[in-house]
């Protein structure tokens, strides 16, 4: 559950922004506040945001330019042009999602959109990953990035007396696992070693039976 980005750009009336356009997906068509058709050659274009580029199509109706309510639809002195991008059905999906769960879409805003607005806000990591090619590329600096951000909000959250009890103690935690990681997987070893040595019928050491071969 995403937030969705609204339209940047806006009509001289509000009434007549994109949000007030009807879109038909039998038809391919929107039909506008006026109740003019504004149609597709079909054609997809290339809109680039950033690095990013996305598939559009265009909408519009040879009307625009008789209508009298041009002026408060579009300042294009050719007619109101809509853009229509090929994730818009999976767009509207999340919109429709959210409207039907705006009390978790709080929660969310609330919980997971923090980390991510003091990361590019405050510490101007906003551009990170563009200036990477790949996924794999940028995984190395944003993993060091939320460890960073972990360990203040550690400092934040823990008691510094606190937290170096825990560090003294971390180290003695995981050495007494060693020990038991260390007999358990000698104890493995042993047990495919007599797997081996005995050919007709296995021996299982974890828990002393043996299993007959036929």
């Amino acid at each position: 559950m995403v937030a969705i980005p609204s339209v940047a750009a806006q009509a001289p009336d509000l009434a007549f922004d994109v949000e007030h356009f009807k879109y038909d997906l039998k038809t391919d068509s929107f039909t506008c506040p006026a109740n003019q058709i504004l149609t597709t050659n079909g054609n997809w274009y290339s809109k680039k945001n950033g690095k990013s580029v996305t598939q559009m199509k265009h909408y519009k109706t040879s009307a625009c330019l008789s209508c009298e309510l041009f002026k408060k639809c579009t300042k294009n002195a050719r007619g109101r042009l809509i853009e229509r991008s090929q994730h818009a059905d999976l767009i509207y999906q999340i919109k429709v999602r959210i409207e039907n769960n705006y009390e978790t879409y709080r929660r969310r805003q609330a919980i997971v959109e923090h980390p991510y607005g003091v990361i590019k806000r405050q510490w101007d990591f906003y551009y990170i990953i563009m200036t990477k090619k790949t996924i794999k590329h940028a995984s190395a600096d944003v993993g060091l990035i939320f460890t960073a951000y972990n360990l203040k909000r550690i400092f934040n959250l823990v008691d510094l007396n606190m937290l170096k009890m825990y560090l003294k103690r971390t180290p003695l935690f995981y050495s007494s696992r060693r020990t038991v990681f260390k007999a358990f997987s000698e104890l493995i070893f042993l047990d495919l070693i007599l797997c081996l040595f005995f050919k007709r019928r296995n021996y299982c050491l974890g828990n002393g039976l043996y299993l007959l071969q036929k």
